[in-house]
């Protein structure tokens, strides 16, 4: 029971920050800038797609953030939160492994629980687990790790030209 509660609470705080981040690039809650801020930043970070992209970062992170924190759907969701985090280390990879140099340290956190999560399933306590569907056999966790990354890795290819220099470094 207690890596069940151990489990439970690295879902429900994960999960939330990643939802609270993709709320940021949509919406003008936690401090976010408007969906039209998140448009900014995705440009500015050198991505083609406008708003079509920002939406779809802001609500893979939201979406995959709460589906994390309900141990809902759980490889799939950490699949998701995988994608799109993979997305974040990319842009940061060229400032080093630092956060205090904006650099990829907390997207590899994230991609690294995310991972985790999906390989250990959600626990006793979570929505899964109330669905029947918790005890997942290994190989599905495995699966979604990889694809989550790689799916990350083609947006990068197919949407990011370059970078437009700013002096407000903020990005994914």
């Amino acid at each position: 029971m207690n890596a069940d509660i151990g489990i439970l609470l690295l879902r429900v705080v994960i999960g939330l920050l990643i939802a609270g981040h993709g709320l940021q690039k949509i919406s003008f809650r936690l401090g976010g800038s408007g969906l039209q801020g998140g448009i900014r930043e995705f440009r500015a970070d050198g991505f083609r797609g406008g708003a079509c992209t920002a939406l779809a970062a802001g609500l893979g992170q939201l979406g995959s953030g709460l589906f994390l924190a309900f141990g809902l759907l759980t490889p799939l969701a950490g699949m998701a939160a995988i994608a799109v985090m993979t997305v974040a280390l990319t842009v940061k990879a060229a400032n080093g492994l630092w956060a205090q140099h904006d650099g990829y340290e907390y997207p590899l956190v994230l991609i690294t629980i995310a991972g985790a999560l999906s390989l250990t399933g959600p626990g006793a306590l979570s929505a899964d687990a109330l669905l029947g569907i918790h005890l997942l056999p290994l190989w599905v966790g495995i699966l979604t790790t990889l694809v989550g990354a790689a799916a990350g890795l083609t947006v990068r290819v197919l949407l990011h030209t370059a970078p437009v220099n700013r002096p407000d470094q903020r990005h994914l």
